[in-house]
C-alpha cells in the first residue's frame, strides 16, 4: 500500500463525541480533500504538510520554464519552502529535551510532527478532526519506524487526551481558524507545563483595515473556515495565562511562496485571493510565540 492509498482505507467518517455540527463538517471536508497541491508537494521527501511556505525562492534551482522538467522542480521549490515554514515554527519551541512531549493541534497528515522528532528526538503527538488524515499520518510514522514517537489521534484540538501540565510545547501550524481562540487556548494553556511555550503561524485580518476583505471572506469561503483579527489572538492569549515573547510578521516572506504557487501546474483558485489580501494590508501572515505562566 502506498502513503495515498491510506486516504481510503476508512469508508466512514469518525467524529469525536465532542464535536460541534461545524466541526462534524470540517472532519468531513478534511476526510474528503486530495490536493494535488498536499500530495505532490509531500511526495518530494515523504513530508505532508498543510501550511503555506515562507523565504526566497530560488530561481537558480528553478532552471529554465521551457525545460521538461520545470514543473517538477517548481513542486520541488514550493514543498522546501514549506518545510522552511515548519522549521521556523520549531526554531520558536524554545528548548526541548527528548523526554518532553510535544503537541500538534490539528496535525494534518503529519509532516510538521515528523519534522519535530526528527530534531528533538521527543514525544510528539498529534491531534485531528479527520480520521483519514490521522491515518495517513501513522501510516507515515510506521514506514519511517517512528511509529512509538509520533501518533496521530483522532479527536477534537478544544478537549485533548492529554494530562494537564503534560506537554512541554504544543502549536497550531495554519489550524487556529477553525475553532474559538479563547476555547483553543485555555486548552492548550491546560495541557502545557508551566513555563512551556505555545506557538501558531496563522493568517489574519488586520484590524487597521477595519473588517475582513472581500479577499478573506474568499479564503474563508475557500476553506470552510473562520479567519480571526490579529486584536482577537492577542487578546484571548492574555485571557488564558500565554503571554507572547515573540511575535514575528511573515507577510513578506510568504508572498513568494504564493506568487510561485500561482504560476504552478497545481493552482486552486485561491492563490489571488492571498496575494492580493497580503500586498493591500488586510491580511497578516504571522507568528506568535507565547510562554504558559
Amino acid at each position: 500500500m502506498s502513503v495515498h492509498d491510506v486516504s481510503t482505507v476508512r469508508d466512514t467518517i469518525t467524529v469525536p463525541s465532542s464535536a460541534t455540527p461545524y466541526q462534524g463538517d470540517i472532519a468531513r471536508y478534511w476526510d474528503g480533500e486530495a490536493r494535488p497541491v498536499n500530495l505532490r508537494l509531500g511526495d518530494v521527501d515523504g513530508l505532508y504538510h498543510h501550511h503555506y511556505g515562507i523565504g526566497d525562492v530560488d530561481h537558480a534551482a528553478l532552471g529554465d520554464p521551457a525545460d521538461s522538467g520545470y514543473d517538477q522542480r517548481l513542486i520541488a521549490e514550493l514543498h522546501r519552502l514549506e518545510s522552511a515554514q515548519t522549521g521556523v515554527l520549531l526554531d520558536h519551541l524554545g528548548p526541548v529535551q527528548p523526554t518532553d512531549l510535544l503537541v500538534d493541534a490539528g496535525c494534518g497528515r503529519g509532516g510538521s510532527m515528523v519534522m519535530a522528532h526528527q530534531r528533538f528526538g521527543c514525544d510528539v503527538e498529534g491531534v485531528t478532526l479527520s480520521a483519514k488524515q490521522a491515518d495517513f499520518a501513522n501510516h507515515r510514522a510506521l514506514e519511517l519506524g517512528i511509529e512509538k514517537s509520533v501518533r496521530a489521534q483522532v479527536c477534537n484540538m478544544l478537549a485533548m487526551p492529554f494530562a494537564s501540565g503534560r506537554a512541554a510545547a504544543s502549536w497550531n501550524n495554519e489550524s487556529s481558524m477553525y475553532v474559538d481562540l479563547h476555547d483553543l487556548f485555555a486548552e492548550h494553556a491546560r495541557v502545557l507545563a508551566a513555563g512551556g511555550r505555545y506557538v501558531t503561524i496563522t493568517g489574519c485580518w488586520n484590524p487597521v483595515y477595519g473588517q475582513p476583505s472581500k479577499w478573506v471572506s474568499q479564503i474563508n469561503a475557500h476553506f470552510e473556515c473562520n479567519i480571526h483579527s490579529r486584536r482577537e489572538y492577542m487578546r484571548a492569549l492574555a485571557d488564558n495565562r500565554l503571554v507572547p515573547q515573540t511575535v514575528v510578521d511573515l507577510t513578506a516572506a510568504t508572498l513568494p511562496y504564493w506568487e510561485l504557487r500561482a504560476t504552478s501546474s497545481l493552482v486552486t483558485g485561491i492563490e489571488d485571493a492571498f496575494i492580493n489580501s497580503y500586498k493591500d494590508g488586510s491580511f497578516q501572515y504571522l507568528l506568535i510565540a507565547a510562554d504558559r505562566v
